[in-house]
């Protein structure tokens, strides 16, 4: 977990407490401490080495005090030069050497730390790269990104943070102890008295202003969220639609005013817990000089050995505060390691076959078969698909239509491998998905959908997202056959105009367009066509129409209809009802039989797609 940083109003460290949602973490997700080192042994000899550099530093530090004892009780009193010259280069050469090996252990440390943090996030990123849809439809995306950045940027203080902390710490806290006994056990062992009730007095106040600051980032998330939802593209949008600006503005300002109130207490009570921290710090230096001064303490206590001797008792408070946090820190950073562990624990549902099976893209048909297919969404009371048996051929033109929730676009993904099958088989050419490795089946399936995803990016960055290696005559192929490069051409940069946050520099038709010349970029044998005219108008339909007919040429086509312009020239129309086929044919054998397809072309309508 990472260290708090100093509280606002007043220095000194914050003391950690406990967090119920990390002991709840561990408890249900323990994780290994022999599964974390073997996040580190690639780096076992630096870590070894910051350890050792950290050692030495504190060692070379305490040197300082018995230096300044022999200044002050023998080479300035007794006028020796030769004495104080060499003591004031001791000091300086023990400031320069602490420094030196300070910036080298940083150095090393926060390299080890960053690779550790780099492994684990390409890990974990490619991990869920492999996921099935199911997985992102049930975790929320900000999720997955605070893993991926708070969770594992935390996790990497471990190394430069809290692992150099508390090695720094106990070698400062051990040696300053020896030190202060060999200089005065008396007042080493005053010292002993005293600091447990000033660490529990600092600590006391310190928790009351802690209780203040969780008020505070509780209200500071309130009113990012405010921020995000009332000022992102999609919120101010509806926000005008809906009127509702003066409402989110009163909320707003409530928010703000809470903050504006709990940062007035924040400072106060930091500025109580500073005359506190100087309370303590006033205190136990005059009670050593108490004892000092006293005849029947003093013991024949020198002023060099007093002056040396509250340096040490000073430098002891911060780091033994700190050593008391030590079990709060280690859990929490058991919590992050256990979150991440989480993840990379998943396991990959739609994954590499054991033996693939390479098909030659260039010789594919491109036929598709469903073998007795049936598949289920996770939670559902019934089959999204029950017993499918539908072979399409290759070259051919194939229409799937039905209500809504009777397995359409589920038939597509089943196409494009973005789920499998619980029993029987898809296939392609006769050689099941499920034995192409995911790269075969991703070249030779394209999908196009009513959901358009666009990169916030140029245009040229979006299309060359489908082929990293396609030049720029290829793109504008592509753009020609989607009947849409005379449109970016009219563009302020051309095919190097942002296209906006999730495309919304385009209209509708617009985008589908994009989607189609970057789905031709890739030259798959099938194309998915998922309701990808259902949200236009008939203007933009009849232009996105004109580049679907252009994309359809010399491939196997599966079409999820919604209008029945893109239906009636299919080589067969499938219908499907509750994930069965309960009807196929041509359009006018279909209207003719007077089922259900009639109906729908009765009715002059096709329900929304499930």
């Amino acid at each position: 977990m990472m260290q708090p940083p100093p509280g606002r109003g007043g220095g000194g460290p914050r003391p950690a407490r406990l967090d119920p949602a990390d002991l709840e973490q561990l408890k249900d997700a323990p994780v290994s401490l022999r599964r974390i080192g073997a996040l580190f042994a690639p780096y076992r000899w630096r870590i070894i080495l910051v350890v050792a550099l950290i050692v030495a530093s504190s060692v070379i530090s305490l040197a300082s005090p018995f230096l300044v004892r022999a200044a002050i009780d023998d080479a300035i009193p007794h006028q020796n030069v030769s004495l104080l010259l060499w003591v004031v280069a001791a000091m300086v050469a023990v400031t320069v050497a602490s420094s030196l090996l300070g910036v080298a252990q940083t150095w090393i440390s926060t390299t080890v730390g960053q690779r550790v943090m780099h492994d684990l996030r390409t890990r974990v990123f490619t991990h869920l790269q492999r996921q099935s849809l199911s997985f992102f439809t049930r975790t929320r995306g900000g999720e997955i990104q605070s893993r991926l950045t708070n969770d594992i940027g935390g996790m990497q203080s471990v190394v430069t943070s809290t692992a150099t902390s508390v090695a720094a710490n106990i070698t400062t806290v051990v040696g300053t102890v020896v030190a202060m006994v060999v200089l005065s056990w008396r007042l080493a062992l005053l010292s002993l008295i005293v600091l447990p009730p000033a660490i529990w007095l600092t600590r006391r106040v310190a928790m009351m202003r802690r209780a203040i600051t969780a008020r505070q980032q509780r209200r500071l998330a309130d009113l990012q969220t405010q921020i995000e939802e009332g000022l992102s593209i999609s919120g101010v949008q509806l926000v005008k639609t809906l009127g509702t600006g003066p409402v989110l503005s009163e909320k707003f300002a409530r928010t703000s005013d809470d903050l504006a109130e709990l940062e007035v207490h924040a400072q106060l009570s930091g500025r109580w817990r500073m005359a506190t921290m100087n309370i303590v710090f006033s205190a136990i230096p005059a009670a050593l000089y108490l004892v000092a001064g006293l005849p029947a303490t003093s013991g024949g206590m020198t002023i060099g050995t007093l002056v040396a001797f509250t340096g040490l008792q000073a430098a002891l408070f911060r780091p033994l505060m700190s050593l008391l946090d030590v079990g709060v820190t280690v859990t929490g950073s058991l919590a992050l390691f256990s979150r991440i562990f989480e993840y990379l624990d998943l396991d990959v549902e739609i994954d590499e076959p054991a033996s693939p099976v390479h098909v030659d893209r260039d010789r594919v048909a491109g036929a598709v078969r469903f073998e007795d297919v049936t598949f289920c969404y996770e939670g559902a009371h019934r089959p999204a698909l029950d017993h499918v048996d539908l072979e399409v051929p290759a070259g051919s033109q194939v229409a799937l239509v039905g209500e809504t929730g009777s397995g359409k676009t589920t038939f597509g993904a089943l196409v494009a491998r973005l789920y499998d099958p619980m029993s029987g088989r898809v296939t392609i050419d006769g050689v099941d998905l499920r034995d192409m490795p995911l790269a075969d089946v991703a070249a030779l399936v394209g999908v196009v959908s009513q959901e358009t995803y666009l990169l916030h990016a140029t245009v040229r960055e979006n299309l060359r997202y489908a082929a990293p290696d396609a030049t720029d005559t290829e793109i504008e192929d592509a753009a020609r056959a989607a009947r849409i490069h005379d449109l970016i051409m009219s563009l302020p940069d051309g095919y190097d105009t942002v296209v906006g946050a999730r495309g919304h520099r385009f209209s509708g038709g617009e985008k589908q367009r994009l989607a189609i010349a970057r789905t031709l970029l890739r030259d798959p044998r099938i194309l998915v066509l998922d309701e990808a005219t259902s949200a236009l108008d008939n203007d933009t339909e009849r232009a996105v129409q004109q580049a679907l007919d252009t994309a359809r040429r010399g491939r196997t086509t599966i079409t999820i209809a919604h209008r029945l312009s893109t239906v009636r020239n299919a080589d067969e129309i499938v219908v499907l009802d509750r994930g069965r086929i309960v009807e196929r044919g041509e359009h006018d054998a279909l209207v003719a039989r007077g089922g259900r397809y009639a109906r729908l072309v009765a009715r002059g309508e096709q329900p929304v797609a499930a």
